[in-house]
């Protein structure tokens, strides 16, 4: 892999073959088109939204004069970078807090971080004195505060609930 993309490593290949079109002054859908390739997959791809099979990555290396395998290479990485985060995603203690609190989606796929203003929020409204305690713990008070602050459907008893299991 060529130095200039050794940077890259861990960023969607999308990304950088977005930013590489954007140097060359090249348009995605009439470039996806030559690769016959559809713009919408195409535009998928360079959003991050969807991986980059060998093949077209292979093309448009050809296309652009690319290294062969850089595209690939980067996907890897890519891949390599989610799955580690995904293993060092830290979650609050799963024995504490009761699934029928997260009934309408699947717990293992909750991410905690990403999505801890609706845990945070759902289980003060829902969860009992245990559940709230872990919560407080896992996130923290200032986190868990504010969460509860800028609840859109915030209720008074939300607040109130926060209060009392915070002392």
């Amino acid at each position: 892999m060529n130095a200039d993309y050794e940077k890259y490593k861990g960023i969607h290949p999308g990304i950088v073959l977005d930013r590489e079109l954007k140097k060359r002054s090249i348009k995605q859908r009439p470039f996806a088109l030559s690769l016959e390739e559809h713009p919408q997959t195409f535009n998928a791809i360079t959003k991050g939204k969807r991986g980059i099979s060998t093949a077209l990555a292979l093309k448009i290396e050809r296309e652009l004069g690319l290294e062969e395998g850089t595209l690939v290479i980067l996907q890897a990485y890519y891949d390599i970078q989610k799955i580690k985060e995904k293993e060092t995603q830290q979650t609050p203690d799963l024995n504490v807090l009761s699934k029928s609190l997260f009934w309408d989606t699947d717990f293992q796929k909750i991410n905690w971080e990403e999505q801890y203003k609706a845990v945070i929020q759902r289980v003060f409204e829902r969860g009992d004195e245990e559940e709230k305690n872990e919560i407080i713990r896992f996130y923290g008070i200032e986190k868990t505060e504010k969460a509860l602050k800028e609840s859109k459907i915030r209720k008074p008893y939300t607040i109130n609930n926060f209060k009392n299991s915070a002392d």
